[in-house]
């Protein structure tokens, strides 16, 4: 009974993350008004501070080891500038009215995961897995023919996601106090922005109205809440359930992009995420054939 009592809680932990992380398009809209740079910097400010908070709550603040492992602390640093950059592209991308494109990054995030797993941790393709690498190549091969230019939006941000995980895996530290170290080391440049702002007036932290106060500085628990929900659900619950219900996110995402904010999805993006959908069926499949031998 209890074992079903934690799965049902990580199911719930996991679906909270990854619906909110498919609803956060609505949120940076609401902020569309102030530059990125500003919005990100805030971003990385407040998480800090929110995830200082609740790691005292929770009698968890104890860094003083990754300060003193330096690998741990060199790894977490560049995944810090890592996820820097990917929240203040996905925030631009947002912003400018590329929601689509940036969901068609983080649906190509899983295959990438295989391809640096090949790399970094010398894990061995299979035969499916290798089609549906071939298959995420040629259709953002097929978009950039197309359009006449490189769906850089998309691939930055699977690429930057898919090292940053990787990286956290390699660092070994958990994901709040982790999350502590990266935005300690972006939130010198980050607080130093803020105050340029203040100071110049061009910032519109407490110069505008308390709507965008409350967003700007509520940015850190949009940011840390999911990531702790996630968290407590991935341990819960079977590595195959948190493969599919990754794609939930992209996928609220996309609808947000087609339906909430009107984007434009013509028949060349149609084809290539048919393309993106095949290869994650059967990058889906073969998570499910390699699990059912495992249990044998």
């Amino acid at each position: 009974m209890e074992e079903k009592h934690g799965q049902a809680a990580g199911f719930i932990y996991t679906l909270q993350a990854f619906v909110t992380w498919g609803l956060l398009p609505i949120y940076w809209k609401w902020l569309s008004h102030i530059p990125a740079l500003e919005i990100l910097s805030h971003r990385i400010f407040w998480s800090l501070i929110f995830v200082l908070l609740f790691l005292f709550v929770k009698k968890s603040l104890k860094l003083g080891h990754i300060f003193r492992d330096k690998k741990a602390l060199g790894t977490l640093a560049i995944a810090g500038i890592l996820v820097g950059s990917n929240w203040g592209i996905y925030i631009y991308a947002v912003n400018i009215n590329h929601i689509v494109e940036a969901s068609l990054g983080y649906y190509i995030t899983p295959l990438l995961n295989v391809l640096l797993g090949i790399v970094f941790l010398k894990e061995r393709l299979t035969r499916i897995q290798l089609i549906a690498l071939l298959l995420a190549a040629a259709s953002v091969t097929y978009l950039t023919v197309d359009y006449g230019s490189f769906p850089w939006i998309s691939i930055y941000l699977a690429a930057s996601f898919g090292v940053y995980g990787l990286l956290k895996k390699m660092s070994g530290v958990e994901a709040m106090p982790a999350l502590a170290i990266e935005t300690m080391v972006l939130t010198p440049f980050a607080l130093a922005y803020i105050i340029w702002g203040m100071v110049s007036g061009q910032g519109h932290l407490f110069n505008e109205s308390f709507t965008t106060d409350f967003l700007l500085i509520m940015a850190g628990v949009a940011t840390t809440m999911p990531l702790y929900w996630f968290g407590q659900g991935a341990k819960r619950i079977s590595l195959t359930s948190v493969g599919f219900m990754q794609y939930i996110g992209p996928t609220i995402m996309l609808f947000l992009g087609i339906f909430m904010y009107k984007e434009g999805f013509p028949k060349e993006k149609q084809v290539a995420f048919a393309a993106i959908w095949v290869a994650l069926a059967l990058y889906s499949y073969s998570i499910i054939s390699n699990y059912s031998k495992s249990k044998k």
